[in-house]
């Protein structure tokens, strides 16, 4: 089955209150599994890769389970997508180790994935989902 992933972060100020949201959808867009999570204070950029790492546990641990055979990525973060993508450098100190970790957590997946740059407005359930959390601070 072939399923797609869509993840926001959000930081209310930078650094601020921060939470994640991630949708994934399989067949048909029958959603899966949804994940709204309060993470503390936390760069927008760290929202962002803590969403994407909290989206590829959650596959790396359901790949027997929901029989996954490929896995479409969905983040409206430019910066994301283009890192993970090889097309920009990671720069920031703060970054470094979450992209380490987020490419390690791919290579355990052993499945083609492949990563989407999305407008915003595409994005709205992650977005919805990662708002709802830092207003609960759940």
């Amino acid at each position: 089955m072939q399923i797609s992933v869509f993840t926001d972060g959000g930081s209310r100020g930078n650094p601020g209150v921060s939470g994640i949201g991630v949708i994934i959808n399989g067949e048909q867009g029958r959603t899966i599994h949804k994940i709204s999570k309060f993470i503390g204070v936390k760069t927008n950029n760290e929202a962002e890769y803590l969403a994407l790492i909290e989206a590829l546990t959650y596959v790396r641990d359901s790949l027997a389970s929901l029989k996954i055979s490929e896995i479409c990525f969905f983040s409206d973060s430019q910066l994301l997508v283009r890192q993970i993508n090889g097309k920009y450098k990671i720069k920031a100190a703060n970054i470094k180790p979450l992209y380490q970790l987020a490419l390690s957590v791919i290579a355990d997946i052993h499945i083609p994935c492949t990563f989407h740059e999305i407008l915003r407005e595409k994005n709205f359930l992650a977005d919805e989902l990662a708002n709802l959390a830092m207003d609960k601070k759940q």
